[in-house]
């Protein structure tokens, strides 16, 4: 496993390591990463996570609040399981340890018992969905005995390379890869594109995004474009906006109609907001994974 870590040098200490799987794991799971969030007794700090592919969260702590924007915070306990995102997930939380783990879309179709739309854009309790059950152990895995870092990632991994040895072939495995693969690729930006390059009609395309990425093809290709932004801008905050914008964009103002559509807010506010989780996140996940956010890992 590949380790990287990043103290956060802005605001309360916020410190990571993100564990590359092994190779058999790496179509199916982005990273395993844990977070250490050390703060006062009564002290919180608060950040905006960016839409992303599904992912399991679990805090050692008496919970977090957390909620799907516009929705408000909601206090969350034990796993918290994301499916895909195409909104911003407003997170506030005091001292305590997270471990995450982010499943790719092939991972989501190997790993869930569910079409990837029914949990888009939801957050729920692992212990409440059928759907998430082969995940439910990992809770246990990674914070009984209270185990270092390495050795909670190794039971992690394990888990994992169990279930995948147990497994049966995804259906469309070739196409899910290929459809990944596209909608990292920046040269495409237009639906027609997409599906001509597949071979699939448009009402095709659309039933198979939906089945086994959550969302239509449409939102797909505008989230990727808005994530290739942003993670420009995570990773060097002193440039403009306009610097930091995706190829197809038309126009800054088209940049802002997504920022508000994805983030709930304007550019300038989310620029003076401070992003203690963020950016230390991006900085590290970076360094050890080679890409900023979840949204743009590479199949």
């Amino acid at each position: 496993m590949k380790q990287g870590l990043e103290r956060s040098l802005a605001g309360p200490p916020v410190e990571l390591s993100f564990f590359m799987p092994s190779e058999p794991l790496r179509p199916y799971i982005s990273s395993f990463y844990m977070m250490d969030v050390r703060l006062g007794p009564d002290e919180r700090i608060e950040d905006w996570l960016l839409p992303e592919w599904a992912s399991l969260r679990m805090a050692q702590s008496g919970g977090c609040l957390a909620g799907i924007v516009p929705e408000q915070p909601e206090l969350r306990c034990g796993m918290m399981a994301s499916g895909p995102t195409s909104f911003a997930t407003r997170i506030s939380i005091g001292s305590a340890r997270i471990w995450g783990i982010g499943l790719l879309p092939l991972g989501w179709a190997k790993f869930i018992s569910a079409p990837a739309a029914q949990f888009a854009d939801r957050i729920s309790d692992v212990a409440q969905e059928p759907a998430w059950s082969k995940l439910a152990p990992v809770f246990d895995l990674a914070f009984a005995d209270s185990p270092a870092p390495q050795v909670a990632a190794a039971r992690l991994e394990g888990h994992f390379s169990q279930l995948l040895a147990a497994s049966t072939p995804v259906e469309d495995e070739d196409r899910i890869r290929t459809t990944h693969r596209l909608l990292i690729d920046e040269q495409f930006g237009a639906v027609n594109d997409l599906a001509d390059h597949l071979g699939f009609s448009a009402r095709t395309l659309e039933r198979f995004c939906l089945k086994a990425f959550g969302f239509s093809p449409k939102l797909l290709l505008r989230r990727q474009r808005f994530s290739r932004s942003l993670a420009r801008f995570l990773l060097n905050p002193a440039q403009t906006w306009t610097n930091a914008l995706d190829d197809h964009y038309v126009d800054q103002a088209h940049f802002v109609r997504d920022f508000r559509r994805f983030m709930g807010m304007n550019p300038s506010a989310y620029a003076r907001a401070p992003h203690p989780m963020l950016a230390a996140t991006a900085r590290a996940r970076e360094a050890a994974v080679g890409g900023a956010v979840q949204a743009l890992h590479r199949p």
